[in-house]
């Protein structure tokens, strides 16, 4: 089997359960593989060859809900057993807390895995590489999946259970009493607070974290893990998810909603009055807690962010940094930055990817909504819900997003060159101009006869596709926004432009 076909960016992910006559690719022999590309990379890269010789080399897996978790656990712990690793079988766990295993002292793992694929559909699998300065990149995962042949070591290994979820919340709640300044066991008393898990890995926070604060719970639903995802799909950046989650919060006239992507690296809230605080709206709420206590510094977002984001971040006296889409991409932005002098305390994603400095620049769903949390007590005596925090964020009148597959053999090049073609159209054109800020793909601004508003054009991070988001202050204007885009496509015949088509019906 072709190795690199697994990866994904930063991650390997494959078909890990047969659905639909599509092929398992993601089998407990290619994870065994890995397992001695991850130790190969570790010695060589990682310089851990003389731990791995002592037998001292310490490896944490845990995994999500999914329903091929157990089998792909065992197929690594097999090999990593056959290598002379020291394994530590963690269970039931999230992305964010085991990363933190690298960092707890009781466990001091050299390096993490966590089995999961996201919010994709319960056929799918993968796994995230953790050391102790963080994710695995791109070019790591490259280099594990082109050395999976011979191990190093053949010797035998040990392996241990250990739960990282109670230590993990126990941790999460001590960084909340601190960030709301009391000692007090129960600062949350008095609040309602609802959890929805969507049966992947965040039912925990419910009992461990919100209960333990104080906080009341009823409510709260599909915290039971089911790795068929029976209920909705876990991700916060679906609206189906969100309004599930949303008539929860108001059938129970809750103060707040939080919701969990399957894995945890990802988060949303709903206030009180029913306001859906995800994608722009989460990355306004977040810039206002950091720009309150770190004014003038910068916030790294992904290039298709609403323009009225970047008026909002300004008028708090901060600057929006827009970049490659990609968590890997917004959080390496962020490291940058602060490497060359430049105050950069938050990365995010409007997916829910969100790392702050303070917190290891890793992507934790659980912390923004602890940072969230910290902010109860204060609104609460302000009489101030979530969403007062934005009442100035100006919201687009319509936002569409259309995916074109690309049919060409080299889909990169055929892609790129589209790209630049319509930024020679975009000049060409009387009422489209190109966006000063370019870092992925084009970004355009449209006015007169197209309304207000913009839209960009951007290749896909890991599929053949161009992505096309269109945004207007204007009802009505992306239809004309799209029929004019419409008359461009119409030169090049390996696009499948089917979803313009639709839209222009």
């Amino acid at each position: 089997m072709e190795m690199k076909a697994l990866q994904n960016g930063s991650d390997i992910r494959g078909i890990a359960v047969a659905y639909e006559g599509q092929k398992v690719n993601l089998t407990a022999e290619a994870v065994g593989r890995i397992a001695v590309g991850m130790v190969r990379w570790l010695c060589n890269e990682k310089q851990l060859q003389e731990k791995l010789t002592a037998g001292q080399l310490k490896i944490g897996i845990g995994h999500d809900s999914r329903i091929s978790a157990d089998t792909l656990k065992q197929a690594l712990i097999d090999s990593f057993l056959k290598q002379k690793v020291q394994v530590i079988d963690f269970g039931l766990a999230t992305t964010p807390a085991m990363f933190m295993t690298t960092q707890f002292p009781q466990y001091d793992c050299d390096a993490a895995i966590m089995i999961t694929a996201s919010h994709l559909p319960y056929y799918f699998n993968g796994l995230k590489l953790f050391t102790k300065t963080g994710g695995a990149e791109k070019s790591d995962i490259a280099y594990i999946l082109a050395h999976t042949e011979q191990p190093i070591v053949e010797a035998t290994g040990t392996v241990v259970k250990a739960d990282i979820l109670s230590d993990y919340a126990a941790d999460l709640t001590d960084k909340i009493r601190q960030g709301i300044g009391t000692e007090a066991a129960k600062p949350l008393a008095g609040y309602h607070i609802i959890v929805d898990a969507g049966n992947g890995a965040g039912g925990f926070f419910a009992e461990s974290v919100l209960s333990k604060l104080g906080a009341t719970i009823t409510g709260s639903q599909f915290l039971e893990p089911d790795g068929m995802f029976p209920n909705h799909i876990p991700n916060p950046d679906n609206k189906e998810a969100m309004a599930s989650i949303q008539q929860a919060v108001l059938q129970n006239k809750a103060d707040l909603g939080i919701i969990f992507d399957t894995d945890v690296d990802r988060s949303a809230v709903v206030d009180a009055s029913g306001e859906v605080i995800n994608r722009n709206n989460l990355i306004a709420v977040l810039a206002t807690i950091v720009l309150e206590k770190e004014p003038g510094s910068s916030i790294v977002t992904n290039s298709p962010t609403s323009s009225h984001l970047k008026a909002f971040i300004e008028a708090k006296g901060g600057k929006q940094v827009r970049y490659i889409s990609g968590y890997r991409n917004v959080i390496n932005k962020m490291i940058e930055l602060n490497e060359q002098g430049i105050n950069t305390p938050l990365a995010i994603e409007t997916s829910g990817h969100a790392a702050f400095k303070e917190n290891y620049f890793l992507d934790d769903g659980a912390y923004v909504i602890a940072k969230i949390l910290m902010l109860l007590p204060r609104l609460k005596k302000e009489n101030l819900a979530i969403g007062d925090l934005i009442r100035s964020l100006k919201q687009p009148a319509e936002t569409q997003e259309l995916r074109f597959k690309l049919l060409a053999q080299d889909v990169r090049t055929y892609g790129e060159q589209i790209i630049q073609d319509l930024v020679t159209f975009v000049a060409k054109h009387p009422y489209m101009a190109v966006d000063p800020e370019n870092h992925e793909g084009l970004r355009a601004n449209v006015n007169g006869n197209l309304g207000n508003g913009w839209f960009l054009l951007r290749m896909s991070l890991h599929e053949p596709l161009l992505v096309l988001q269109v945004e207007n202050d204007v009802l009505g204007m992306n239809q004309m926004v799209f029929k004019e885009l419409a008359g461009f496509f119409d030169n090049y015949q390996d696009v499948d432009v089917t979803q313009l088509e639709k839209v222009l019906q």
